[in-house]
Formats: C-alpha cells, sequence, structure tokens
C-alpha cells in the first residue's frame, strides 16, 4: 500500500502518499525539539499504524534521503534519520502558514503577477518550481503567467543552489486590477474554484470532532497535518468578496486549531515514549 485513504464519510475520499504523511509528523512534532536521529523501527511503526506497507515505509524513507530530505546514519544494524538543513529550512518556512490563525487572508485589493521562462537546459526542474509556485498562491493564468493574491516573495520561490540563475529570467509585479476587471473570472480563470471547496469541505467532513475519532493521538496528528497541508496547497487564499456566499475556508481553519490543540499534548507523549522504548532496544 503507497497511500492512506479515509474511510470517513466525506465529499472527497482523502488520500495521503506516505512522504505526506512523514511531512507532517516531521513538521508537528521533530523539527526544533531537539530529538537525535530517529531509528527506522520508529518511523515503520507510525507508518504502519497509518496503514502503509512496510515496503512501502522503506521505500519512502529511502527516497527521501536521496532527495536530501532526510539524513541516514547506521547504528550497528540500525538505521537512524534525521531532517537534513534544506528540510529543516523548508519545515520552517512553512510553519507560520500551517500555524496562522488566518491563512487564506491577505491585504485587500494587492495581487502578485509573475512572469518567467524555463530555459530547455534547467526543464528537470520545472515540477520543483511549479510546486513552489502552487505552495506560494499561485494559479496560472497562461503560459509563463501567473496570479497570487497578496504580496509574494518571488524570490524565496528560487532560493536554493539548485535554482541558481532562474531568478533572473523572472518577472515579478505588485499590482491591483484596473476598475471593471470582472475578478470573479479571472479567480475562475487561475483556479479551479470549485475544487477548492470540495477541499474545504472534505477536511471539514473528516475532521469534525463528532466523526472518525477512533485512532492513537500520535497517528491522527499525522493525519490532520497531511490533510491540512492539501488544503493550504490548494486555497491561496483568494479574496472572500469574490467567492460564493459561505465560503468555508473559515470553518476549516478553526477546525484544524481546534482538532491540532486536542491532539498535540497527547501525541507528543506518545512520540516521547516510542522513543525511550527504542532507544531502550539498542
Amino acid at each position: 500500500m503507497t497511500a492512506v485513504q479515509d474511510a470517513s464519510p466525506n465529499p472527497r475520499p482523502r488520500v495521503r502518499a506516505p512522504q505526506q504523511l512523514l511531512f507532517s509528523f516531521l513538521g508537528s512534532l521533530v523539527l526544533d525539539r531537539g530529538y537525535p536521529p530517529i531509528s527506522s523501527r520508529v518511523f515503520l511503526h507510525l507508518l504502519a499504524d497509518l496503514g502503509v506497507a512496510e515496503a512501502a515505509a522503506r521505500a519512502t524513507l529511502a527516497r527521501m534521503t536521496r532527495k536530501g530530505l532526510l539524513a541516514r546514519t547506521r547504528e550497528g544494524r540500525t538505521a537512524r534519520f534525521s531532517l537534513t538543513p534544506w528540510a529543516e529550512d523548508l519545515l520552517r518556512e512553512a510553519k507560520p502558514r500551517v500555524d496562522s490563525p488566518a491563512p487564506f487572508t491577505h491585504p485587500d485589493g494587492e495581487w502578485t503577477l509573475l512572469s518567467y521562462s524555463m530555459p530547455e537546459s534547467r526543464r528537470d526542474l520545472r515540477h520543483q518550481i511549479r510546486a513552489r509556485l502552487i505552495w506560494a498562491g499561485f494559479g496560472g493564468l497562461r503560459d509563463g503567467l501567473w496570479i497570487a493574491p497578496g504580496r509574494v516573495d518571488i524570490a524565496a520561490i528560487f532560493q536554493g543552489p539548485e535554482f541558481a540563475g532562474l531568478a533572473e529570467l523572472a518577472d515579478g509585479f505588485y499590482s491591483v486590477p484596473v476598475e471593471g476587471t470582472d475578478v470573479p473570472r479571472l479567480l475562475h480563470r487561475a483556479w479551479d474554484v470549485g475544487a477548492i471547496r470540495a477541499e474545504h469541505e472534505s477536511f471539514v467532513a473528516t475532521w469534525t470532532p463528532d466523526r472518525g475519532a477512533a485512532g492513537r493521538p500520535l497517528t491522527r496528528l499525522t493525519l490532520l497535518g497531511a490533510d491540512w497541508l492539501q488544503v493550504l496547497r490548494t486555497d491561496p487564499g483568494l479574496p472572500a468578496e469574490h467567492l460564493p456566499d459561505g465560503w468555508p475556508s473559515a470553518e476549516s481553519t478553526a477546525l484544524y486549531r481546534e482538532r491540532f490543540a486536542a491532539l498535540a499534548p497527547d501525541a507528543a507523549g506518545e512520540l516521547r515514549r516510542l522513543l525511550e522504548a527504542d532507544t531502550g532496544r539498542r
């Protein structure tokens, strides 16, 4: 099995890839906690509880190591993993938005336009740049032209040695729509507004407290974080005045914060006990 699907009744089945689950776990419970490298046994235990087969879990750890997200060391016959500085930077960069009480709100009327071209010699980076653009809130208006609500730090999108020189090929502008612009129509061109709403509704249906509450706090918190990251990737924070009535972003935000506050203390305690038991097996 390479993904986890929630069996709760909700508008859209929620499928979580193992790497999404580990990013959630590492960002919520490991980042900046001072833990030593964590053994593969702990990761396999967590992912097994989440329905991920051992072969898929081991493959995910290996893939994240190859990508430079995890550093692998050996202690006898045990493999241990820790976040690389790059992965720590990525998680710290995401944390303010993950924790924000208003992650879908931007100053009224401000937009960021970005035009860039990818040289043929760097086509291998297209997927990575696209993923960064989507996380930063951009939607595509047409080939090479992207738009995002609010003021986006464009330089941050092209940070990292692998993107050296690409920022020079990008042109960015902070702007406001010309009077008479049909902004709702523009939003529907750049984003699938219906899919964004469905993502919020699916999150609410899955995490409303009286549904699907089974499972240990550590696994529940990991699932919660993975689902919330998916919502954040999907919704850039479109202006409320241009959205249909009853837009669910405020409801999903409040629900995430309530569920996280309820689960985090017990999940952290469970992880500490797992790590202590694993240390005793050395």
